[in-house]
């Protein structure tokens, strides 16, 4: 073997080392994800079937309480409608919070009917109307069911919290083989550069969760002329090794 021929084997070789440890490190990425949605799932669960239920059963309780009252205890009556009020929304915040966590709708029912619940929740937090173009779609299996939803999750509340859209769009479609998230909004844009270096926008986040599961992420949007986010995944997450 001359020179060259040693230099293209070690190149090879190398080549192939870098390989193996990119898919390392997708893969460890990819464990970490479902570890992080697993807790979610936990939290969710635990604040809804848990602390939920002893809120709802506190509440019950002190309804009963007041209805005990004597007209004569009207100031104690008051007191008691305070703390039934108060005990009302902090369940309400509760319930919430564990929707942000893990809405059940995407375990139970799957990624169509998450999205559609997502797009309602935002239109009624913002007064922002979501046009949806959902078609019959295979299902995708769980792991990248839950990626494209928190991939249209943190575009959506992006759009809320500072774009000053009046209008937003998400599609979801098959192409190629792949599923393509699409979210579009026209309000005031922004500069690309500026909007990845912004901690508070999760595009680097959002970025590197596509990379891990083999797909491609695209965001496009300049000052004045709203904003588009792009990704686009295989159906199934890559098969674990053996």
């Amino acid at each position: 073997m001359n020179d060259v021929d040693a230099l293209r084997e070690r190149y090879r070789r190398l080549l192939a080392r870098l390989e193996a440890n990119e898919d390392e490190f997708r893969r460890l990425g990819r464990s970490v994800w479902r570890v992080q949605e697993e807790e979610r799932r936990r939290l969710a669960r635990e604040l809804h079937d848990g602390v939920g239920q002893n809120l709802t059963a506190l509440k019950h309780r002190l309804s009963l309480l007041g209805a005990e009252l004597t007209p004569a205890q009207a100031a104690l009556r008051a007191r008691v409608d305070e703390a039934v009020a108060l005990c009302a929304q902090t369940l309400e915040d509760t319930r919430q919070l564990s929707r942000l966590l893990r809405p059940p709708i995407l375990d139970d029912l799957g990624l169509e009917a998450a999205l559609r619940w997502l797009a309602r929740s935002v239109g009624e937090a913002g007064a922002l109307p979501v046009e949806l173009s959902l078609p019959p779609l295979e299902p995708p299996g769980d792991e990248v069911g839950t990626l494209l939803f928190r991939i249209a999750q943190e575009a959506l509340t992006n759009v809320l919290k500072h774009s000053g859209a009046r209008r937003a769009s998400l599609s979801l479609r098959e192409r190629g083989g792949c599923l393509e998230l699409r979210i579009e909004d026209d309000g005031r844009g922004c500069d690309p550069g500026r909007a990845a270096g912004a901690g508070g926008s999760g595009l680097a986040g959002m970025r590197e969760r596509v990379r891990l599961y083999g797909g491609r992420f695209e965001f496009r949007s300049r000052p004045g002329h709203g904003t588009l986010v792009r990704a686009t995944v295989p159906g199934e997450a890559p098969a674990p090794p053996a």
